[in-house]
């Protein structure tokens, strides 16, 4: 289905035109129609599918129609990457189109405080917001959300992860009980329906490949010890001069940090992304490797469901995800869309089991290979070896002292 069959605005179908959409992916053609029609809905989609489009079309073919003067839509996002990556969105969709949009999220000197306040108390179409911002300018009383007509939950399982429940409940609080409100997650736990219920009225429901990397992404598992870890990604990248953009994520800054200053020392063009860093010099470091002005990024994984870039060749897991869930998202990197990618996890003894728990949730094997001749012998795959972490009891009358159960 094109999106011209949709008979959105002629202005949004020349942006479409103009950032080289044609085809319109499953969940558009499913949540477009419903979404014009004034429906609620819930839609559970990997990472990818093309949701963010799916939601903002429609939201902004509204908006064209008429010169609404309050903010019309508030989109919740768990982390400041996504709030950028749909506000500048926005911005693409409605070139063409007098729709204003702001997001507002934390991390920032302070400087930006004045701008978001004028935006909530004199309003703008479109309002993106991560939680903690949004509650911090909610207590001084001055919000006016009266007069919203849209609210947006995007990837609700990640900010229930993070444990905004209870702000979004707060913020929820806030908006009109007559509303439109669109929920968009990866996953569908029971929280989700719990807070689906209380958010939407009769919702209609979209499931798309739940919980499954995208079909284009070519996926394998290197078995290495630690040590050799750094090693094996300095031959991966060195083998691959093809691969012009690739992700590599960490589960901590320290290891990130040893990663990028490694790559450095080879001569590879890398950057690396961490909480370290204030938020400008994250968009900075984004913007260059959007722009393939460096070929590696380092990230910890924060970024994993929080950046929205075309064509990366290659996923790098340095560590296999404590959450089965994590890797869709972070293997969802790559094979955006239509297009293809592979992804590699690097995996020690104990993280076998974790690597396990993955195939079981994605319904397929991922191929095992050892790591290069030269850098020696890697571990055999075992994934029951640490599937249950042994348990430790004291001995009586000896300080200190334990044993395994």
């Amino acid at each position: 289905m094109t999106f011209k069959e949709f008979n959105l605005d002629e202005r949004l179908e020349e942006a479409i035109d103009y950032m080289g959409f044609t085809e319109a992916t499953p969940v558009q053609v499913q949540a477009i129609p419903q979404i014009l029609d004034g429906k609620d809905l819930i839609c559970c989609a990997q990472t990818g599918t093309g949701k963010t489009a799916a939601f903002i079309l429609p939201i902004l073919n509204k908006l064209a129609q008429e010169d609404y003067p309050d903010t019309d839509t508030l989109v919740i996002v768990p982390t400041r990457e996504l709030a950028v990556q749909i506000h500048q969105a926005i911005q693409g969709f409605s070139y063409f189109v007098p729709v204003g949009s702001l997001a507002i999220y934390g991390g920032g000197d302070g400087s930006e405080w004045e701008q978001e306040k004028i935006a909530l108390t004199q309003g703008n179409s479109i309002i993106v917001a991560t939680p903690g911002k949004l509650i911090a300018h909610l207590r001084m009383g001055y919000v006016k959300f009266n007069n919203i007509r849209h609210l947006i939950l995007d990837e609700a399982d990640r900010m229930l992860d993070m444990g905004f429940y209870e702000d979004i409940q707060k913020i929820i609080s806030h908006l009109p009980k007559k509303r439109q409100t669109l929920m968009f997650s990866a996953t569908m736990p029971p929280k989700i329906r719990e807070l689906a219920k209380k958010a939407l009225v009769d919702p209609g429901e979209i499931n798309i490949a739940m919980s499954k990397p995208a079909e284009g992404v070519l996926q394998a598992a290197y078995l290495a010890y630690d040590e050799q870890k750094i090693p094996l990604i300095h031959s991966l990248i060195a083998d691959k001069p093809e691969y012009q953009s690739i992700l590599i994520f960490s589960a901590t800054k320290k290891s990130v940090s040893e990663i990028n200053k490694s790559l450095k020392k080879k001569n590879f063009s890398v950057e690396k992304i961490s909480s370290d860093l204030e938020q400008r010099e994250r968009e900075e470091v984004l913007g260059k490797f959007k722009a393939k002005q460096v070929r590696i990024l380092v990230a910890t994984d924060v970024l994993s469901r929080g950046i929205d870039i075309k064509d990366i060749s290659l996923i790098i897991n340095y560590n296999v995800p404590a959450d089965a869930e994590d890797y869709v998202h972070r293997v969802g990197r790559t094979a955006r869309a239509s297009s293809t990618g592979v992804a590699l996890t690097l995996v020690d003894r104990e993280d076998m089991y974790r690597l396990k728990r993955i195939e079981e949730l994605i319904g397929s094997e991922i191929h095992k290979l050892p790591v290069p001749h030269e850098l020696g012998d890697g571990p055999e795959w075992n994934p029951v070896y640490f599937s249950k972490k042994p348990t430790f009891k004291k001995k009586s009358g000896k300080k200190g002292k334990f044993k395994k159960k």
